[in-house]
């Protein structure tokens, strides 16, 4: 269906995560320097991954893989953010807004299955270890690879799609720095049952069962770690799935966390805070986890800067 025989609205008016415009030039410097430490975090580490044969493994494919996702995640909302408030011009098409929405769900999506997958990985490498190179072949990692791009792509073409059906009339304000699904959904002139409906199918399995797949991941992780005879053996298993966890967490918590906790802030603000939190953060903290809490990432990041170094010299 052609969207402008059902809506009047050409254009929506992003509010932004702040209104007074002195603080304008501070969220600029702000998210300039996130955005660029974030590029340069993720891009690294893929170079690293891609440049190191010992990191031909599956772990490491599927660490670049999001990586690559977490760059493309931010690249999705904040230099529109920076374009908008460098031009004091907050406004969005219509079909830049649907967008907008179409690639951040699915690389949110696809971060998603790609912390599931990488909770599967560390299972079956320390469950079982003897079988690990056989159950994690390169065809199946290309399988899992592809399943999840698969499934995010679903996730994100079925909201556009119901999206681009519903009739937007007179009120055209967004409360958020980007085109983000339920501000727009309350904006709606019409029924928007069908996509409530898929919220919650989609959102039921993003925010419930997969995390609820990586505990019980991690349950028996955990699990097989205790039953190590030996100290040393102990602490490598836990240091393989550590940064893992660890990113789990941060994504997880600052998703939920922000909208599960009560706050004396209003809805649009909590909305604000998680995006930032999850959409924002998360992909610049990553790269910092990755690298500093495992520690054949670190040496292969040390390695190949100083090979850098020593090339541009």
């Amino acid at each position: 269906m052609n969207p402008g025989n059902h809506t009047s609205v050409s254009e929506f008016l992003l509010l932004g995560l702040s209104e007074w415009q002195e603080q304008q030039p501070l969220l600029f410097g702000i998210f300039l320097v996130i955005y660029l430490v974030t590029m340069v975090g993720n891009s690294l580490i893929i170079l690293t991954v891609v440049s190191e044969p010992h990191l031909y493994t599956p772990m490491y494919f599927f660490l670049a893989n999001f990586a690559l996702t977490d760059l493309c995640l931010s690249s999705t909302t904040i230099p529109r953010m920076l374009v908008n408030i460098q031009a004091h011009r907050h406004t969005i098409s219509y079909a830049g807004c649907l967008s907008q929405i179409y690639f951040f769900l699915w690389f949110i999506g696809l971060d998603v299955f790609l912390l599931a997958v990488m909770a599967y990985d560390r299972l079956v490498a320390i469950c079982h270890p003897l079988h690990y190179i056989l159950v994690m072949s390169p065809r199946c990692c290309t399988l899992l690879m592809v399943m999840s791009l698969v499934l995010a792509h679903s996730y994100s073409l079925t909201h556009t799609i119901l999206l681009a059906q519903l009739s937007f009339c007179t009120d055209n304000v967004i409360p958020h720095f980007f085109c983000e699904l339920l501000p727009l959904l309350k904006l709606s002139c019409s029924s928007a049952y069908a996509n409530q409906c898929v919220l919650m199918y989609w959102g039921g399995a993003l925010t419930v069962l997969i995390p609820l797949l990586i505990i019980i991941s991690y349950v028996c992780i955990v699990a097989a770690i205790v039953r190590i005879p030996s100290t040393s053996g102990k602490w490598k298993s836990f240091s393989t799935c550590g940064s893992h966890l660890s990113a789990v967490c941060l994504f997880y918590v600052s998703a939920i966390g922000v909208y599960f906790t009560p706050s004396t802030v209003d809805s649009a603000s909590k909305d604000r805070i998680a995006a930032v939190l999850y959409a924002i953060m998360t992909p610049m903290l990553n790269p910092f986890i990755y690298s500093l809490r495992n520690k054949d990432m670190k040496t292969a990041l040390q390695r190949f800067l100083r090979r850098r170094v020593l090339h541009i010299s």
